[in-house]
């Protein structure tokens, strides 16, 4: 039987740990002749390579920065979760030319956090894809939830579109949802284009830092160094894809196995 091909398309893609993920995932499952592999891919060329890649043995693709919003409005059908969000991460491809988006991110999100967040409160930082997915989540899981972005008309819009309340300063709330790209911390104890610094995050009782990289962030070791339950990254990174995976296989994801992969890669 020929490879049953998946992928995560992006620009870049080069540091993304998804194949790492994925192949141990595919392991732990006994799932052989599956594939998953890093697809670099400039805008310009986006459509035109999602609808080819069905004709080379493709059954899905994760989507990542730039291109989440593009792979919604590209698919044939999507999920309630993506078109109310706006943006799509998971791609899985029919017969005749059929596309269908998911957004497995808010869910994702979700299943990683320690606490159930309804009746409690959120701080989103961001108002990009990321924060797009986290907004509609949290106010579906009945979270009170707030918005800042360093753009505070960008906040404006994405609270009118999904919910949730603009702010232009940090406040103290149950949550702390980080989804920008900062997570530098400069000599001052600031945290670079952030509205808060070091001492202020003991304001909030648990961080998610969709951030990943080889090191922890800062912000995630001001968290950890002042006792608050964190959720890096890379276990948001795992529980998305771990959704992928069982949408595209049928086959529970061993999420262990998984997160190890994420964390050795």
């Amino acid at each position: 039987m020929p490879a049953r091909r998946l992928g995560v398309l992006g620009w870049p893609v080069a540091h993304s740990r998804s194949p790492a993920i994925h192949a141990a995932a595919f392991r732990a499952a006994g799932l052989d002749g599956w594939r998953y592999q890093r697809l670099p891919v400039p805008p310009e060329a986006f459509a035109e390579t999602v609808r080819a890649l069905p004709a080379t043995g493709f059954v899905g693709a994760n989507v990542t920065i730039p291109h989440k919003e593009a792979a919604l409005a590209l698919a044939t059908e999507a999920t309630s979760a993506a078109s109310e969000i706006g943006a799509a991460n998971t791609l899985t491809f029919g017969g005749d030319g059929r596309i269908h988006a998911d957004n497995t991110d808010a869910p994702g999100l979700l299943a990683a956090l320690p606490v159930d967040p309804a009746g409690r409160t959120a701080l989103v930082l961001g108002a990009g894809g990321s924060a797009r997915a986290a907004v509609w989540a949290l106010l579906r899981a009945g979270a009170g939830v707030s918005v800042w972005n360093r753009t505070p008309e960008r906040a404006e819009q994405l609270c009118a579109e999904l919910g949730g309340r603009p702010v232009r300063s940090a406040a103290p709330a149950d949550l702390l949802v980080n989804c920008t790209a900062a997570g530098l911390q400069d000599p001052m104890g600031a945290f670079k284009e952030l509205p808060l610094n070091a001492d202020e995050i003991g304001d909030y009782a648990v961080l998610a830092d969709l951030v990943y990289s080889d090191h922890e962030t800062a912000l995630v070791s001001a968290a950890r160094s002042r006792g608050l339950d964190v959720v890096d990254g890379l276990e948001i990174l795992v529980r998305q894809g771990a959704l992928s995976f069982e949408r595209w296989t049928g086959s529970a994801a061993p999420i262990d196995a998984m997160r190890v992969a994420a964390r050795e890669a």
